[in-house]
């Protein structure tokens, strides 16, 4: 048995003003709900960005963010254009001038970058390549099994896996790690494979490494929060 990946949790002050933001960055429809906003992908082998709404501070890097690829570098100029009027802004995380990607922040700090063209990594990737995560090896292991998704990359303590049906990558940089200063703002949502029990699913968890936390049903092996629903 495993679990499916059902929804990006993504916490935020103004869920409404954040996925509209995303709305316009990825043209994605969105749909709001009780307690939040969800943005819907525009094909099969994504997932949803379910927006909900917080009061807690951001206390420094988000343990997760996406990469947006570029065709050309033309697609790559236009999506950081199309950023920068909604709200977005330009960041400085010391990747200094030469680099080819652009690091930029949405209109809440949440941080993402947008690849040069011709990344070999993101190559068949759509525009959201991948969620770069902050991890050890481990807690990339257990995402492989806990998804059932292959490792498509595993090398020097750096782990990525991806669906089979395609869709984003998830990665993990591998050490050193940043320390965690709160709950992490960008998680990962699960409900169990169709027809599958809840309860067996959290046990199987649990025997892969997670952890039970108070704030939220679970925890991976680096201490990174994530749900699993126990029904609907």
């Amino acid at each position: 048995m495993t679990a499916r990946l059902v929804a990006l949790d993504f916490d935020a002050f103004d869920p409404q003003r954040l996925a509209l933001f995303w709305a316009g960055v990825l043209g994605w429809d969105s749909v709001a709900e009780p307690g939040g906003v969800t943005l819907v992908p525009d094909d099969d082998t994504g997932f949803p960005i379910r927006f909900i709404p917080t009061t807690a501070p951001r206390l420094g890097p988000n343990q997760m963010h996406f990469d947006l690829t570029s065709a050309s570098l033309e697609k790559q100029q236009q999506t950081v254009a199309r950023a920068l009027e909604l709200g977005g802004r330009h960041l400085d995380i010391g990747q200094g001038p030469d680099a080819d990607h652009v690091v930029l922040a949405d209109p809440e700090g949440n941080e993402f970058c947008v690849i040069e063209p011709g990344n070999s990594f993101l190559a068949d990737c759509g525009l959201i390549g991948a969620l770069s995560s902050d991890g050890e090896q481990e807690v990339g292991y257990f995402w492989s099994e806990a998804l059932g998704w292959p490792l498509v990359w595993d090398q020097d303590q750096e782990t990525a896996i991806r669906s089979p049906r395609g869709g984003p990558i998830i990665s993990w940089g591998g050490p050193p790690v940043t320390v965690r200063t709160g709950r992490n703002r960008l998680r990962l949502d699960l409900a169990p494979v169709d027809g599958g029990d809840p309860e067996e699913e959290v046990d199987r968890l649990l025997r892969l490494g997670a952890t039970r936390t108070e704030a939220e049903s679970l925890a991976d092996p680096g201490g990174n929060e994530f749900r699993l629903r126990m029904a609907g």
